[in-house]
């Protein structure tokens, strides 16, 4: 196959038209007979289900055809929600389609929704690639993305556009955190033993939430998000947190107590920070795996709100224990 030379070329100059197909109402037992009839060369991603008027009604992968009963029906098995490219589409039009659904090919279809041929992935990659290695796979698509990119947003303008929203929510949470220090400007008076450390409290709470997003960030690369899969990594970093905030909460609060002989205030710092590094592990497990289902690219969007959030309990939690235990 040719390499792609611009990305508004036609697709159909690249698609393969050797692909196979089967009806809805046939058994994977007959299926299964006829794909061992054919003369099948290369691999097999994708068997495409079509109805009486050949009209592309779905799809099955071949791990699911090979694993099921052979008296099941093809329309029983198959997906019937078809991610499909058209036949007058360019190269720019299948690449998003790549990176947004993350396919190993896509079925390109005519005006008919009848199939005309498959557009396989590699042809965007220089490389070829083993189907079976999903971190190959994502260092594909992550490639694909960073080649839209650079051609849709190339301009400093559309850069500007497609980044300055996402810094509102640092401008937003900046301010709010200025109002909310202003609402407890009386407790820091008391004991300006607090605005040594707002600082720091800030820091950690930032730190702790950025690498919670970043491990976050990466393992959605190779895991699909389910409910299940968050809760599950949800209590292991919460787990995290606690040891983490433990730690640091005692070193903290130790050091100010032996430095300014002040108890209590040594408890009440020490205490902010074991509560606000467990929000912010939270907050930087929730926000980027939430973007991630709402079809936003977390390693844009994530950092700016995550930190803003953190900011927000963080200081939240600091003035509140200041209040309960210097009171």
């Amino acid at each position: 196959m040719p390499a792609v030379n611009h990305l508004d070329e036609p697709i159909t100059a690249y698609i393969r038209r050797e692909f196979d197909t089967f009806p809805a109402d046939m058994s994977v037992g007959d299926a299964l007979k006829s794909l061992r009839s054919r003369d099948v060369s290369g691999a097999i991603l994708y068997f495409y289900i079509t109805d009486k008027e050949d009209k592309l009604v779905g799809v099955v992968p071949t791990r699911k055809l090979l694993t099921s009963p052979e008296h099941r029906l093809m329309s029983e098995l198959m997906i019937p929600r078809v991610i499909t490219v058209r036949d007058d589409a360019c190269i720019m039009d299948a690449c998003e389609l790549f990176v947004m659904h993350r396919f190993l090919s896509l079925p390109v279809v005519n005006s008919e929704k009848k199939m005309v041929g498959v557009l396989d992935a590699t042809i965007l990659s220089d490389e070829i690639f083993d189907i079976t290695e999903k971190q190959a796979a994502d260092e594909l698509f992550e490639g694909i993305g960073v080649r839209v990119d650079q051609i849709k947003d190339g301009t400093p303008i559309k850069a500007f556009r497609f980044r300055f929203p996402w810094l509102i929510a640092t401008i937003a949470s900046g301010l709010l955190c200025a109002l909310l220090a202003s609402a407890y400007e009386v407790t820091l008076a008391e004991s300006i033993v607090l605005a040594f450390f707002l600082t720091l409290i800030l820091g950690l709470g930032e730190s702790v939430a950025m690498q919670s997003m970043t491990v976050t960030i990466q393992q959605l690369r190779v895991a699909r998000p389910t409910f299940a899969w968050f809760a599950k990594t949800f209590r292991h970093e919460l787990a995290t947190a606690g040891l983490l905030g433990a730690s640091c909460g005692m070193l903290v609060g130790g050091v100010v107590w032996f430095w300014r002989s002040a108890l209590w205030e040594g408890v009440a710092i020490g205490s902010s920070i074991f509560f606000s590094i467990i929000c912010a592990c939270a907050v930087g497990r929730s926000v980027p795996t939430l973007l991630h289902a709402i079809r936003l690219d977390p390693k844009i969007s994530a950092g700016p709100i995550t930190l803003g959030l953190a900011d927000i309990i963080t200081l939240a939690i600091y003035f509140n224990s200041a209040v309960i235990f210097l009171s």
